[in-house]
């Protein structure tokens, strides 16, 4: 007889979660599958998105349908930070006698390496890394050996692409996550992962501009836990970067707005957009502010959180010019080098085009270039 125990925030549990389970179960013929939600997951600076007690809620509705299913209270019920080697622990404790896996998704296996004690997890738990086909997994193999002393499992399943990261950047968007109903049903009910402020600032922009919002907030939302920025200033600040981009100079919205002398017309928008981000939808958080302010230009000495707007802007899917692919390899590597080398690029093209460069810009890639230089001697 086996067991499986499948932890994680579930902020929100998504389909991909429950078709994980249904693959482990069938393919690892277990008896019965605990779904643990974290009360604060390691990993998780900030914390969840929505409460322990939705989380467990939502994830009590999303698996009703699979009788094996248990959802577990174990770790919230523990509070504090939710060290996977305790709750490993605790399952040997109470089935000694029956096989336990620990189910994580490919995308997690390569992480394993850096979680707290994870040799002692692999005395109590055998690893199961559930992905699609052996993307993800079989290299880590020789490593996973080496390391531990033990292989771990591989489950193969089929599923869409949708992670929680996106539900959330949907959500906040006011579209509509492909999530089981009665899950979505509950988030519209206690009003979950909504961001007031942008729909509305949506409303100001043609579809094609929103569908790059989206795009622009879904990539900064995906880089920011990496660079230790709260979720929900990243989405926000992307979502409302362009709010201005059509707004025309005498719209009452931007009565009271006095703009920098100086200022070319494709960079106006950043200046107008934060007077309306904090005039018209109630933005007062001045990191977020500024990094709609400077989200074109760039300015020096940029914060972590004004530099992930504008390289998102700059690198989202839907952008394409010569020498983009290098840049967003550069994104996710390291976010001072992306910035460096797109302003270095920027600069390099306005010069070589027989165009002016914004002084914002300027200053912002000189400094860009001494922080970069400095960070890499």
């Amino acid at each position: 007889m086996a067991i499986g125990i499948f932890g994680g925030s579930f902020d929100p549990v998504h389909p991909e979660h429950v078709r994980l389970v249904e693959a482990a179960a069938n393919q690892l013929h277990l008896r019965e599958v605990f779904v643990v939600p974290s009360y604060l997951a390691p990993h998780k600076r900030g914390g969840a998105h929505a409460s322990a007690e939705d989380r467990l809620e939502l994830c009590r509705i999303a698996f009703r349908r699979l009788p094996f299913v248990t959802v577990s209270d174990t770790e919230i019920a523990a509070q504090g930070t939710s060290f996977s080697y305790l709750t490993c622990r605790a399952f040997a404790e109470r089935f000694p006698d029956e096989a336990r896996y620990f189910l994580v998704g490919a995308d997690m296996l390569e992480d394993f390496f850096t979680w707290k004690n994870p040799q002692q997890i692999v005395k109590d738990v055998t690893i199961a890394a559930c992905g699609r086909g052996e993307e993800g997994t079989e290299a880590l193999a020789p490593r996973f050996l080496q390391a531990f002393g033990v292989p771990f499992v591989r489950v193969e399943f089929t599923g869409g692409s949708l992670s929680s990261t996106e539900a959330r950047v949907q959500l906040a968007f006011g579209r509509e996550p492909a999530l089981d109903g009665e899950v979505l049903a509950y988030i519209r009910r206690r009003g979950l992962y909504v961001c007031p402020q942008i729909p509305p600032a949506l409303a100001l922009e043609k579809p094609k501009r929103r569908e790059h919002s989206y795009r622009v907030a879904l990539m900064a939302a995906r880089r920011a836990h990496g660079l230790g920025i709260p979720e929900e200033k990243a989405i926000l600040a992307a979502g409302l970067h362009d709010c201005a981009k059509y707004v025309p100079a005498d719209s009452p919205l931007l009565n009271g707005f006095v703009p920098p002398a100086g200022v070319p017309e494709p960079v106006l928008h950043q200046f107008t957009g934060a007077y309306l981000a904090e005039h018209a939808f109630g933005v007062r958080d001045g990191e977020v502010l500024d990094a709609i302010r400077y989200h074109t230009s760039g300015r020096e000495d940029m914060t972590a959180l004004e530099a992930l707007v504008y390289l998102a802007d700059l690198l989202e899917p839907g952008r394409e010019f010569p020498g983009i692919g290098p840049l967003r390899e550069a994104f996710w590597r390291d976010i001072w080098e992306c910035l460096y080398r797109s302003l270095r690029d920027q600069v390099a093209y306005l010069r070589a085009d027989g165009k002016p460069v914004y002084p914002l810009t300027e200053r912002a890639y000189a400094w860009s270039k001494i922080k970069f230089e400095k960070e890499n001697v």
